[in-house]
């Protein structure tokens, strides 16, 4: 069962959140103020953590940077009410590798862990940068650098399926893989979401012919380049 560290001093928002994630089968451990999250991540070593940044007695931002201290690859999301580009900047600067202002949305904070993991699972997506074709992709960053040296942000579902069809390149790759480890089902609903995402993946890597994501008919893709 995935780990999720979840440092929140609102408790009337942390309830919600927690059993939101629980219903989803996460393991949730709660801390109300920086220094007790700290303490919780030494004891726990989860596999994700979601840091609000106002906390008291260690604001999420330091809590962070101590984090990376000893798992410098630990994926961090950042909860906050603060929307001011300075404040976004700075928590990627420490090492967040999402950033999701208040109020939101349960189901869009559940998108955005399921993808995270995903990106961060593995050895393609554990790298600050693949190199394929002629284009460069930043996982964490969400950010795919473009043979004209221009950069196209991805969504969370394109950049995720970029990194399954990195894994897997050379190699097929199953739709209900993707279905299964991105929707968590793979209903005919989201088998088409699939057929958008696959379609605007094409199109951005064009610029490269050698670059193809084939489709095998029935079964899934065969990612090559």
């Amino acid at each position: 069962m995935t780990k999720i560290l979840y440092v929140e001093d609102e408790p009337a928002l942390g309830k919600i959140v927690k059993e939101s994630l629980q219903s989803r089968n996460y393991e949730i451990t709660m801390a109300e103020d920086g220094l007790a999250g700290l303490r919780a991540f030494e004891s726990m070593q989860p596999d994700i953590c979601i840091l609000d940044i106002m906390l008291p007695k260690m604001d999420g931002y330091t809590l962070a940077e101590e984090i990376r201290k000893t798992q410098p690859k630990m994926p961090i999301i950042f909860l906050t009410a603060k929307s001011q580009l300075n404040d976004v900047l700075k928590g990627f600067k420490v090492g967040g590798n999402d950033y999701l202002k208040k109020p939101f949305s349960l189901e869009e904070l559940i998108i955005r862990i399921e993808n995270l993991l995903t990106l961060t699972s593995g050895q393609v997506s554990n790298a600050q940068e693949i190199n394929f074709g002629k284009f460069k992709f930043l996982p964490l960053r969400y950010e795919l650098k473009c043979p004209d040296n221009t950069f196209k942000r991805l969504s969370h579902k394109e950049a995720g399926i970029l990194s399954l069809l990195l894994k897997h390149a050379n190699s097929t790759l199953e739709r209900k893989e993707i279905l299964l480890k991105l929707w968590d089902d793979d209903s005919y609903f989201n088998s088409r979401n699939l057929d958008v995402y696959i379609t605007k993946l094409r199109d951005y890597l064009k610029a490269d012919p050698n670059v193809e994501i084939i489709t095998i008919k029935g079964i899934g893709y065969y990612f090559s380049y």
